[in-house]
């Protein structure tokens, strides 16, 4: 079974709560789900596999660990995951990026692709799906069944808050993905908004109505 990672540090924390706040404007908004993300990231790869290398210091020689060459992947689910990559890539800037555009029907409340451009070589790589919100679990849900369709075994999923529905839904559709979040919320209302949540993450990252 999944395991679900709730990540309560004292920084994620304060930054989530200048996210929920409506008066927080577009470009703090923005810099504050980069930072997020970064500080996610660095728990989400606490488990990479590292090797021993030998390094010349201006001492002398030693023996460091440095990652063991595997590949990793970002794929955000366009478009508000796209505030999430660039905090990954400041610690990992040698991941690849794909790029997966799913969107809502207003009246089903289900996802429906528009666009999938994954790297070549994508089911060699740990892949971090990214999007800020989990809500019904539906987008995330079909992002990850397109990417394991390339053939993509070791995939996790990142996002800064979660509904109780969106985890169950991931959890029992891709009992093999793990699920990492900033913070876990209440419930989703009858539009399938979080609540309390911080509202739409697309139209305030990139400051549209």
């Amino acid at each position: 079974m999944a395991n679900v990672i709730i990540l309560d540090h004292p920084l994620i924390k304060h930054k989530v709560a200048i996210m929920r706040n409506k008066t927080t404007g577009t470009k703090e908004f923005k810099e504050v789900a980069k930072e997020i993300a970064m500080l996610m990231c660095y728990e989400a790869t606490r488990n990479l596999s590292v090797e021993d290398v030998e390094v010349e210091t201006p001492i002398t020689t030693t023996t460091c660990q440095m990652l063991s060459g595997r590949k990793l992947a970002i794929v955000p689910i366009l478009r508000a995951g796209l505030g999430m990559v660039d905090g990954m890539l400041a610690l990992i800037p040698s991941a690849k990026t794909g790029h997966i555009g799913l969107y809502r029907d207003e009246e089903t409340l289900e996802p429906v692709e528009y666009y999938c451009k994954m790297p070549s070589d994508i089911s060699e790589r740990d892949v971090f799906v990214v999007d800020p919100m989990l809500a019904t679990g539906g987008s995330a849900c079909d992002a990850i069944k397109l990417i394991k369709a390339r053939g993509a075994k070791n995939i996790k999923f990142m996002c800064l808050i979660a509904a109780p529905e969106g985890i169950k839904k991931l959890t029992e559709t891709h009992p093999d993905v793990d699920i990492y979040c900033a913070a876990l919320d209440s419930h989703l209302n009858e539009n399938g908004y979080i609540v309390p949540g911080l509202g739409d993450a697309g139209d305030r990252i990139f400051g549209t109505k």
